[in-house]
Order: C-alpha cells, then structure tokens, then sequence
C-alpha cells in the first residue's frame, strides 16, 4: 500500500469517477484503474461500486475512506513539519469556505497576507454552505475551514462578531418597527439562503417552534436579496454578509430579542495541524484582533 494509491482512492471517492480522478492527477485513467484495483487486492476487500456513469463507495470503502484520509493528513502533517524546519518554503493548505462574510470579507485580507509571509505554500480554497465546510472537516478534505460558533465536534479559534437581520422588502407593513421578531416573519413568504448560516436560521425557528413559510431556497445571497427587493419574501441572514450598498432596495432591522454570531476557524485537531495550517490560524487571529 502507498500514499500515491490512498490519494488515488480519495480522490475517486471524492469525484465518483476514475475519468475525473485521471484528469485532475494528470494520468491516464488505466493508470487510476490499475491502482484501486491494486488497493483492493492488496486489502482483500471491494472499496468501490462501478457503474456505467459513476462509483461508490462500498459500505467498508466508507469506512476505510476515513482512515486513508487521516493517513493522508498525518503525511501532509510530516511533509510540513519536514518544510517548517527549512524555513516552511513548500507545502500545501486546503481551506473551506463559506458565505460571502468568510469568502469575501475574512478570506482575502488573510490570504493577501499569508502568500505574502509564506509565498511557497500552495492554497486551496473550496466554498460550500456552512454545514458543507463541517462535513468536509470530518473527511479530511479540508486542512482547515470557516465556521459558525460554538462548534463542539472540533478544535476552534473565534474570529469576528456580528448579528442575525431580518430583511423586509421596501413598503412593508413592518418596516416602521425597530426590530421583529421571529414569530413577525412567520406571516410572510419566506427565503431560505444557502449561502452562510442557513443552519443557524433553521435552528433559530426550529427552536422558537415556529414555522417559517418557505418558498425560495437560494444558493446565492444576491438571489435572496432579490427575492427580496422584488418584494416577494422576507428572510433573516447575517449582518456580516451584506454587501456595502448605500442605497439597498430592502428594509434592515434586528431581530427582538438579538441573536449573535460568532464566525471562527476549525481544525479537526489541532495537535495534528501541519505548521501551514497553524500559520494561518494564528495569521487570521492577529488580522481579526479587535
């Protein structure tokens, strides 16, 4: 067994697909074939169910997947620690992402600086819903990822601070008031945004017993806010994420009583975070520094 053939196997788990794993390794498909089936008589088990289209995982391929991926973390780990005594001049970082408040207002001001500090390290960023970012942490797809806190399942490190909104179209009956209510956003048609904390929103209701009457899930926070600015729904996101318009074509108000988010760093463990993780876990703490 080598780590060529645990990277091979991750990534055909991770695109369900021998074509796809070839093109993104630059190598032929029989090559990737002859390498999981190689894994698995070495194993003496079926990791992968072949399909005309795709692959999955068999329930033991699941099951091994977790233990490949930590192998492959702890390697990365030595590989850093191995670049951090040279001075850390190579190795990789593979970050999640979430929301326009970590993707476009936290990440970038941290990456600017860390490339400029650690120019040899190779950045990875993938972006996903929030509840997405924790799945990836878990399978170690990810060195590293932004999160909404508390989150107990992991090591984190707090970062900025805002509030929850509700946003009303302009000319709505509650757009006078100096806040609302979950309960006041319950008689309105109702947009879901995937993009950033749509699992706090749904927590938020689910544990007030109330029922927001959905009718749009968004992807994209500008197709929520033009969901919105149409006219025909109302929503709750986070301040953060907001764009700086001057002029929006919605009504902002806060939520009675507040409720708070708190936006971090998480790691699986940090004991096990390779010297460029922990670089730019300490880089995104001095930037975020009240």
């Amino acid at each position: 067994m080598t780590l060529t053939q645990l990277e091979i196997f991750s990534l055909v788990a991770e695109l369900r697909g021998f074509t796809l794993a070839a093109h993104r390794l630059g190598i032929s498909q029989s090559a990737v074939s002859h390498a999981m089936k190689s894994l698995e008589q070495e194993l003496g088990v079926e990791l992968l169910r072949r399909h005309p289209s795709q692959v999955e995982l068999t329930d033991i391929g699941e099951q091994l997947l977790q233990r490949a991926r930590a192998m492959l973390g702890l390697a990365n780990t030595l590989r850093q620690e191995a670049a951090d005594a040279r001075g850390m001049k190579s190795g990789t970082l593979r970050i999640g992402s979430f929301g326009p408040t970590a993707s476009i207002k936290l990440l970038p001001r941290i990456l600017r600086r860390y490339r400029q500090v650690h120019p040899g390290i190779e950045v990875h960023i993938d972006e996903g819903p929030d509840r997405q970012v924790l799945q990836w942490l878990e399978e170690r797809r990810i060195d590293v990822g932004f999160v909404v806190l508390p989150e107990e399942r992991f090591d984190t490190f707090a970062l900025v601070e805002d509030q929850m909104v509700a946003l009303l179209p302009l000319g709505h009956p509650l757009a006078a008031s100096a806040a609302l209510s979950l309960q006041d956003l319950c008689a309105d048609p109702f947009v879901l945004t995937e993009a950033g904390s749509a699992e706090l929103v749904s927590r938020l209701f689910t544990a007030a017993r109330l029922q927001p009457n959905i009718r749009y899930r968004c992807s994209q926070l500008l197709s929520t806010l033009d969901v919105v600015s149409r006219g025909d729904a109302v929503t709750v996101v986070a301040e953060g994420s907001l764009p700086d318009d001057p002029a929006p074509c919605y009504v902002k108000k806060p939520l009675l009583p507040a409720v708070q988010r708190l936006i971090g760093l998480a790691v699986l463990d940090q004991r096990q975070a390779s010297p460029a993780t922990r670089a730019f876990i300490e880089l995104a703490k001095q930037i975020n520094q009240p």
